[in-house]
Formats: C-alpha cells, structure tokens, sequence
C-alpha cells in the first residue's frame, strides 16, 4: 500500500501526513484507499486521543491528481466512486478522537473539504483555499458547501463556489474557518501542543463536548452529502458538461441548454 499517505502514532497522539509533495500533496485513487484504511484504524483504535492531519512539502493537499483520473484497476462509475468517497471520509465523523488539521500553502476542492469535516484547522500565513470545482462543469461534492454555509453563511460560500476564487488564510480566519493563523515555521509545533492539550483532557469530557457539536453540524453534512451524490451524478451525464468539454477540445465558445 502507498506510503504517500502515513500513519504515526506517539503515544495518545496519532499523526496522519499527505506525502506526494512532489504534486502537492494532490490525491489519486491509491492515497484515497490508504486514507481510509487509516481513519478505519483510528477508529477501531480506543487509545488514540488526537489526531493531526498535515503535508509534507508546499502545501496541505492540491486536491485530485487529475493526471491519475480513470487510472485504477477497477473500472467503477462515476456514482460508485463518489459512494466509496462518501463511506470512506464520513468515518471522520465516527471517530472517537478529534482531528485538527494543519494547512498550508494550497488545500483545494475535495482535500479542502476534507480539512472541513475535521474538528479544528489551524493555518500558515499565507495558506490559501479554493473551490473550483464549477469551473470543469461539476459541483464541490465532499460535504464541503454545507460546512462552510454553516460557517460562513449562503453569500461567502456562494462566492467561493460560483467563482472559484481563492480564500487566503486571514479571511478563513476572519469567517470562521480556521481558529488560528500562524507562521509557517510554528505551524506543526502548534498543531502538536493543541492535540497535547486534548489528550491531556478527560476523554469522556472531549467526548461529549464533540457529541455536542456533531448534533448540531453533522445531520445537515449528511444531507448535503447525499443530494451530492445524486447532483453530481446528473452532471457527469448531462449535456452541458458535454458541451463544455467538447467546445474547449474544438477551442469555441460553448452552447450551454442547462440539461
């Protein structure tokens, strides 16, 4: 299995780190399967407390390794891959410890919604975060839009999803998005002493504390998630995004029909 996603574990202190930085950190079919392999471990492990999720490199995670696209052994529609995706992330809202996310450089569509469903996300100067999912014909479709309404309200998610603009680190931090911005330098050292203090903490109280929260948030993920799937669905079918690649191969302006 791929090291380009690892796993380490300190104590009540487990470590996940995207390591393609070569790429960016940007994820193919194979990083995907060791994710979840690894959230399937934290979850089944009761002694893990906390858990950081960081890049090695430039940035977080650029999103999908688009030059990996349609490059797995196992031929799987584009409804079956988002099922898979879906089941496989959602175990983030199952496991026992928080996860706090530490981003720099870039975190762009499925991996910046990922970061969203974690508990914390703590951020470098200079961090950016993007949506730009629109732009290639398809919607955000891992939870992400429904994360950040909650966060941000319907105009900025509005904003960040219908142009695709770049979030920079002080206005995530001024929306809610992330709860610190620190120097790059400082960024592992003050992931590791926020998950410190959370496994320092009674793990009944972390625990309800979260349960608290995930009433409040998870039910409407959930849903968003699952009118994803059938959404997402319908694009990757319809005319429009048909039209939309067939006019930038035959470089002309398209003719959009909206079915």
């Amino acid at each position: 299995m791929t090291e380009r996603v690892r796993l380490d574990v300190d104590g009540p202190i487990a470590t996940i780190t995207n390591d393609n930085p070569g790429k960016h950190n940007a994820f193919d079919d194979e990083m995907d399967a060791r994710l979840f392999a690894i959230l399937g471990e934290l979850k089944a492990d009761p002694g893990i407390r906390a858990v950081i999720w960081r890049g090695e490199g430039k940035s977080f995670s650029s999103g999908r390794d688009v030059g990996a696209l349609g490059g797995g052994e196992v031929a799987l529609t584009h409804h079956e891959l988002m099922k898979r995706g879906h089941r496989g992330i959602q175990q983030l809202f199952d496991l026992e410890a928080p996860v706090i996310v530490a981003m720099k450089g870039w975190s762009i569509g499925a991996s910046f919604q990922r970061a969203l469903l974690c508990d914390i996300r703590i951020a470098a100067e200079g961090a950016r975060m993007m949506l730009p999912e629109t732009g290639h014909g398809v919607i955000p479709d891992t939870g992400g839009m429904a994360r950040l309404f909650q966060m941000c309200g319907h105009g900025v998610v509005a904003d960040l999803v219908l142009t695709g603009r770049a979030m920079h680190a002080a206005e995530a931090l001024g929306h809610g998005v992330v709860s610190r911005v620190v120097p790059e330098a400082d960024l592992d050292t003050v992931a590791r002493e926020m998950a410190e203090k959370i496994a320092a903490a009674p793990k009944a109280t972390v625990n309800m504390a979260r349960r608290v929260l995930s009433r409040l948030a998870e039910p409407e993920v959930r849903a968003s998630m699952a009118d994803e799937l059938i959404y997402q669905t319908f694009l990757s079918a319809s005319h429009d995004l048909a039209e939309m690649r067939g006019a930038r191969a035959e470089n002309r302006a398209p003719h959009y029909t909206g079915s």
